[in-house]
C-alpha cells in the first residue's frame, strides 16, 4: 500500500509509531485514573504517610499500564 504524502510532504505515521502512541495516551488515562482509584481506596483502608504514596504510585503503575497495553493492542488492530 503506497505511503499518502501531504501537502507539506508529510507522510502518515507507520503503525509502530501509532501502537507507541496508543500506549503513551492509554498510560496517561490510567495514571490518572489510578490517582483517583488508588487515593480513595489507599484512604479508605486507613493508609497514611509514606504508606500512602507508595500506594497510591503503585496504583496508578498498574492501572498505567493496563490500560496502555489495552490501547496499544487497539490500536495496532486498527493498522
Amino acid at each position: 500500500m503506497p505511503v499518502a504524502v501531504g501537502p507539506y510532504g508529510q507522510t502518515q505515521p507507520r503503525c509502530f509509531d501509532r501502537v507507541k502512541m496508543g500506549f503513551m495516551m492509554g498510560f496517561a488515562v490510567g495514571m490518572a485514573a489510578g490517582a483517583m482509584f488508588g487515593t480513595f481506596s489507599c484512604l479508605r483502608i486507613g493508609m497514611r504517610g509514606r504508606e500512602l504514596m507508595g500506594g497510591v504510585g503503585k496504583t496508578m503503575l498498574q492501572s498505567g499500564g493496563t490500560f496502555g497495553t489495552f490501547m496499544a493492542i487497539g490500536m495496532g488492530i486498527r493498522c
